[in-house]
């Protein structure tokens, strides 16, 4: 069986990430790249090879069949990479090998990737997003998969989050996950969201097996909200854009009100998201962030997270103003109200959005205590 030679400096060291890309054990041996240093990238943590005369860049060699070579190929396509031929030395011998490197050079940032810390920081969410970007091998083009790679890890890290969260279990909570197999996954729909149908069987409460279950999931990456709230003027930011989910359902009025709102990029926390977002989208700086709840807006179809928060925020006339990420399509309208009018909009049914209404109860709440601290600081 012909096989072709191939040098792996980087993330495809990590042996689990080798045997999911590859679809199968891979064997690898020691190999050095001379003239070469393995180091961060500029702007993120992934590996580059940067010139260095002196340099000689750590790695492993492999021998790929035709099949795992095309997943390689495929999978560093995503990222757009494609494969040069180079000279290593294995146990003192030169051989030619083939390395997968992106169409521009990378400067580098001057610091030595390392293996280890990146399986550390980025190991788990790497190969979950590994997983669902392969499972699209002869179904869709890597180019496809590279424009939205961004969100399968922002998928990929929402997942890892929900696993890692346990429920308090003060009521109920006697069935758990391993009384629940999802038997087969379909997936009619992947792109920036993606849709699966899952066919599932789980333990009911009398003791029984439920009979096959077929439903329809919609797929999102977790998100953050903030309610800005300025303490001493007594007052929110409400933002206004079109949303298209209403738009779909007929809604008279799809532009709607909400607090500053956007998903949560891999690896980053929550509260960082809502810092952001409000930088972002209302050019507000988010000082002391307050907890409002955990949950998911939609459980019946929709596998989303909401992590909600009031924001504490200087907000006089002119922080109500025209925001938004262009490079997003995104064209967002402030609204600066104070607390009663906001209830009033609330009460009155101007509010539709859940975080909003969440959000301004736990104001309601919390109001008179945000208000003192306020004063006292």
């Amino acid at each position: 069986m012909a096989t072709t030679t191939v040098f792996l400096f980087g993330t495809l060291r990590h042996a689990p990430l080798l045997r999911l890309v590859a679809g199968r054990e891979v064997a690898t041996r020691p190999a050095q790249l001379e003239g070469q240093r393995c180091q961060r990238a500029e702007h993120g943590d992934w590996p580059v090879l940067v010139d260095a005369p002196d340099g000689r860049a750590g790695g492993l060699v492999a021998e790929l069949d035709e099949a795992a070579l095309r997943r390689l190929d495929w999978y560093e396509a995503v990222f757009g990479y494609s494969r040069a031929p180079v000279t290593v030395e294995v146990a003192g011998e030169r051989v030619v090998a083939e390395v997968w490197r992106p169409s521009h050079d990378d400067p580098g940032s001057g610091e030595d990737w390392s293996l280890d810390a990146w399986i550390a920081t980025w190991g788990p969410v790497t190969l979950e997003a590994a997983a669902d970007m392969v499972r699209r091998i002869g179904q869709q083009d890597p180019g496809e998969v590279g424009r939205i790679a961004h969100i399968i890890r922002a998928r990929a890290d929402a997942v890892l989050r929900t696993r890692a969260w346990r429920r308090p279990g003060r009521l109920g909570g006697q069935l758990g996950a391993g009384d629940a197999h999802i038997l087969e996954r379909h997936h009619p729909y992947d792109g920036f969201y993606a849709m699966e149908e899952i066919v599932a069987r789980h333990t009911r409460f009398d003791g029984t097996t439920q009979a096959d279950v077929v439903r329809a999931v919609f797929r999102v990456a977790d998100a953050a909200t903030v309610l800005p709230y300025d303490p001493v003027r007594d007052r929110i930011l409400l933002v206004e854009q079109i949303r298209f989910g209403p738009l779909a359902q007929g809604d008279p009025s799809p532009w709607l009100l909400e607090p500053v709102a956007g998903l949560i990029d891999a690896g980053e926390a929550p509260e960082d998201a809502a810092r952001r977002e409000a930088a972002e989208e209302a050019g507000l700086y988010v000082e002391d962030l307050h907890f409002v709840a955990r949950y998911y807006p939609t459980p019946g179809g929709v596998a989303h997270v909401l992590y909600s928060y009031i924001g504490i925020a200087d907000l006089p006339d002119e922080a109500g103003r025209l925001g938004g990420h262009e490079n997003e399509a995104e064209d967002i309208l402030g609204h600066v109200v104070g607390f009663e009018e906001a209830m009033a909009l609330l009460q009155g049914g101007d509010l539709v959005n859940a975080p909003a209404i969440l959000s301004l109860q736990w104001l309601a709440q919390n109001r008179e205590r945000l208000r003192k601290a306020a004063a006292a600081g």
